[in-house]
């Protein structure tokens, strides 16, 4: 009978839309809409009353050392800064890797840059190709004289094929991209260097434009000497 029953067509039965009249609210909210809102609602306001628990209850003398350590900016909860977990010498040891790390990239350039201009050199210095004519007598060495278009010695570029003469000059921006990018990592370098010898211990003290023997735009320092032993 069941199966009977399930082959007999039945009229579909569609959820109620939206009254004509109340087409600008939306759609219609059907009842799973209301559990997912409702669940949602109920969320938030026990969330709310969690708060409102924990600060009725809070101790007004209470006090830890997080309190002085965040603070808060327009409304927004700012953590503790990450530089404060580590020490000095934790520091330190985190700038000289990285220093290390440029100054290795730095040596790297500089090799791709040596094998780069030897390369381009070597091409450049190419002794174009000459064909040498010996003459049985006079008159024939005139007549070879004569001749410009055999005299002429060619460019050493002036045969070479066309993507020859694209890769050679790719190569040219590879290498002034090299020496720009290789100038940068000197110019970095230097900076960490500068900041790296800053934080290690000892006094010191910047210098006045007027002490400065050679004049430039970068900070110098100067440290105070210290006996060794």
């Amino acid at each position: 009978m069941s199966s009977l029953r399930n082959a007999i067509p039945r009229k579909a039965h569609k959820e109620r839309s939206q009254p004509q009249s109340r087409k600008k609210y939306g759609l219609l909210e059907k009842h799973k809409d209301y559990i997912v809102r409702a669940k949602a609602y109920h969320t938030k306001q026990q969330s709310l009353q969690r708060l409102k628990e924990k600060a009725a209850f809070k101790n007004p003398d209470e006090f830890y050392f997080k309190m002085i350590k965040t603070k808060t900016v327009n409304g927004v909860h700012l953590p503790e800064s990450q530089a404060n977990k580590y020490t000095a010498e934790e520091l330190l040891l985190m700038k000289t890797q990285d220093i290390g790390y440029i100054l290795q990239k730095l040596q790297s350039e500089k090799n791709k840059i040596e094998k780069l201009t030897a390369t381009l050199h070597s091409l450049d210095s190419q002794l174009p190709n000459k064909h040498i004519y010996y003459a049985e007598d006079r008159e024939e060495a005139k007549e070879l004289r004569s001749r410009p278009s055999e005299n002429k010695i060619n460019s050493p570029f002036e045969d070479v094929p066309d993507h020859i003469k694209r890769k050679t000059a790719g190569a040219y921006r590879e290498l002034e991209a090299r020496k720009n990018r290789a100038n940068q990592l000197e110019k970095l370098y230097a900076d960490m260097s500068l900041k790296k010898e800053l934080q290690k211990n000892g006094r010191k003290r910047k210098l006045r434009e007027d002490e400065i023997v050679c004049p430039t735009s970068n900070p110098v320092y100067k440290w105070r000497s210290e006996r060794k032993r």
